[in-house]
């Protein structure tokens, strides 16, 4: 079984879990939840709180494998306090709660539900509808790995089915596109400024993955602009993320892309991490909605960059990983049927060149597919676990979500 595609053509080298990280005097944390989990779409993500708070926690998108949605509720495995339907209670110190979303806060959010094709697995998230005729605001590790995606709307129950607009990896923010789409009501989108520590604060999501009423994970605004360096379950593709805001609302798997909402019911985040610890001690982060707006319209306007990709990615299909005798992309299997199969390329084969840029690592490969779309040729040179040097023109085909 293949890992997770890596969003430009090849996979991310496997590697140990990153191990338990020293924990503060006011926070416990555990390993990463789901540590067994296949890497997925919302898979674990292991992160840093500042340099002298390092912190373990997952990225909240549910993965399944097949049948019922995993719920990953943290490393204790208890389930959270259930609190009668439709309640929402504002904290005043008590200790954070769940509960089941007001009709309310149900406007504007969506499930959503991605394939795995190249894992055999399917994952599931939360988005925010932003306009009528159907642009969603989700994180993209919810999408990350994704060959198809639907969208169900919570409020009516329609399933749509949704397309890739763009994504910023490197922020976490993706924007889908659902078709045939017309009429939504959408969320209700407040502001990031002028937050205070101390305010009540809601996170709503598909948590569990379940579908459903979306629950409210009610607690406060713990801390501001906090700077998280997020991976990969396996330690890998490390992200940078700065000005999240930290909340002790319970927010879980599944919950990730959904609404943060202030006392007044207006978003003022995207729920996006949750610390791996007990219930009792929740940390999540959300990304202040100012600045995914702000990255979202940049990719509504097609503003490709180094951090804003257009569209799906060309997918070259291998699994590489850093070559530990020579300068290049060792590859440790190719996708069959794939455009590097059919060129010849097979497990053993370093990759050294690509479209005349030499590759040194499997993140220099990263790079150098990433600046190509599907349907375009690139020039690939590499060595055959001979030593013999082979040259070949290879068309990309589309890949998975990145």
């Amino acid at each position: 079984m293949y890992q997770q595609p890596d969003p430009h053509g090849f996979l991310a080298p496997a590697a140990p879990a990153a191990p338990a990280a020293p924990v503060s005097h006011r926070r416990r944390t555990g390993l990463v939840v789901g540590a067994t989990a296949l890497v997925a779409s919302g898979a674990v993500i292991a992160v840093a709180v500042s340099s002298t708070q390092p912190q373990i926690v997952s990225g909240l998108g549910s993965i399944v494998q097949s049948g019922p949605a995993m719920d990953r509720q943290g490393s204790g495995g208890q389930p959270p306090s259930q609190l009668p339907s439709g309640s929402n209670p504002v904290p005043g110190g008590s200790t954070p709660t769940t509960g089941t979303a007001s009709a309310a806060q149900q406007i504007g959010v969506v499930d959503i539900n991605t394939v795995l094709q190249y894992q055999g697995a399917k994952a599931a998230g939360t988005g925010m509808v932003l306009t009528s005729s159907g642009e969603i605001l989700t994180n993209n590790h919810v999408i990350d790995g994704a060959t198809s995606i639907s969208v169900q709307v919570v409020t009516t129950g329609k399933t749509y089915t949704a397309t890739v607009v763009g994504t910023a990896p490197t922020q976490d923010v993706a924007v889908l596109q659902l078709q045939n789409a017309s009429g939504l009501q959408t969320a209700d989108l407040g502001s990031s400024t002028g937050l205070q520590v101390g305010a009540a604060v809601t996170g709503v999501g598909n948590a569990g993955g379940t579908g459903g009423t979306p629950s409210a994970a009610i607690g406060t605004i713990v801390a501001l602009n906090q700077s998280l360096t997020a991976t990969d379950q396996n330690g890998q593709n490390p992200e940078r993320l700065t000005g999240m805001i930290e909340t002790d609302a319970p927010i879980q798997a599944g919950d990730s892309g959904g609404p943060l909402y202030d006392s007044a019911n207006h978003v003022i985040g995207m729920d996006t991490a949750a610390s791996a610890g007990t219930l009792n001690t929740p940390v999540g982060f959300a990304i202040p909605i100012n600045t995914a707006t702000a990255v979202a319209d940049q990719i509504e306007a097609g503003k490709a960059s180094a951090t804003i990709h257009i569209g799906l990615p060309g997918f070259l299909g291998v699994s590489v990983a850093d070559s530990p005798t020579t300068a290049g992309a060792l590859v440790q299997s190719a996708l069959a049927g794939g455009p590097a199969a059919k060129a010849g390329i097979a497990a053993g084969d370093v990759i050294t060149d690509v479209g005349g840029t030499p590759v040194g690592s499997s993140s220099a490969l990263r790079s150098a597919i990433g600046t190509h779309k599907p349907g375009q040729s690139v020039a690939v040179s590499w060595v055959d676990s001979a030593g013999q040097a082979h040259h070949a023109t290879i068309t990309l085909i589309t890949g998975p979500a990145d």
